[in-house]
């Protein structure tokens, strides 16, 4: 019997380059989001139960491959939140911008930041002001960002205590502080699950619910008691003072600086 050789044309070129360019966008949209973190445990998880096939390790093999059953579920819970963003812009017509945007994930937080963040965050606790801003590092927030309302404006603290007056129309809610910038405001944050009391207001618990699905840095201001605090990987650092905000917030760039000569180490042995 004889074989023809399988010729691609012209059809299978275009076919090709348009699944190309979608999983390209989906990898760069999925990037600014919380799911970026969980596609790549994914890709980890995806790993290990090919070399398991490879090296036969029976039991770990068996173990991955009776889960993959329930893995599309598990995905789809999982990444539900990102999953709706993007059947609501592809119905809006916005879903391929959602895509166009890319951000350097290795950055550090400048000085005139840290400053006018402490700077305001004094002048609220005096007030009494509530407030809520979220510093992002690497995990981006894509979602958090997208939730509220874009204002892409250079920080300084007079615009940071006017969006958080009370009554004015952004006062409720997160401000995103991305790439030295004040992203968005009024965005919505979820709330953490792992405090069942009532010890803690909306906004502290916004705080550490975001920063136990995040890597980000988010400073509350208590409305009730004018009280500064700061939350990181799910923990809240309570009534801290000018010197500790600064401690806090200048740690970020030794860990920024310490990560980025990790990476350019492992570029330049590549």
């Amino acid at each position: 019997m004889n074989y023809l050789p399988y010729i691609i044309n012209l059809n299978d070129v275009i076919d090709i380059l348009i699944i190309t360019y979608i999983i390209y966008k989906i990898m760069l949209w999925i990037k600014e989001t919380r799911a970026w973190s969980l596609f790549k445990g994914v890709i980890v998880l995806l790993i290990i139960f090919a070399f398991a096939g490879i090296l036969n390790f029976t039991t770990l093999y068996w173990i991955i491959s009776n889960t993959v059953n329930v893995g599309l579920i598990a995905i789809i819970v999982l990444f539900q939140p990102e999953i709706r963003k993007a059947l609501e812009q592809l119905g809006k017509g916005n879903f391929m911008s959602a895509f166009t945007k890319t951000e350097e994930t290795i950055q550090k937080i400048s000085s005139h930041t840290i400053n006018e963040i402490i700077k305001a965050a004094k002048a609220m606790s005096k007030t009494k002001t509530g407030a809520l801003i979220v510093i992002e590092r690497e995990v981006p927030v894509g979602d958090f960002e997208q939730s509220g309302i874009l204002i892409d404006g250079f920080i300084s603290n007079q615009l940071l205590v006017n969006i958080f007056v009370n009554k004015t129309p952004l006062h409720d809610g997160a401000v995103i502080i991305k790439n030295n910038k004040i992203r968005a405001a009024a965005c919505i944050l979820p709330l953490t699950q792992s405090i069942t009391s009532h010890e803690l207001g909306t906004r502290h618990r916004a705080a550490i619910g975001a920063s136990e699905v995040s890597d980000a840095y988010i400073l509350v201001v208590s409305e009730e008691s004018g009280e500064i605090s700061v939350a990181k990987n799910g923990k809240l650092n309570k009534n801290l003072d000018e010197k500790q905000l600064i401690s806090i917030f200048s740690s970020i760039n030794v860990e920024t600086v310490n990560k980025f000569k990790i990476w350019r180490r492992i570029k330049s042995n590549e």
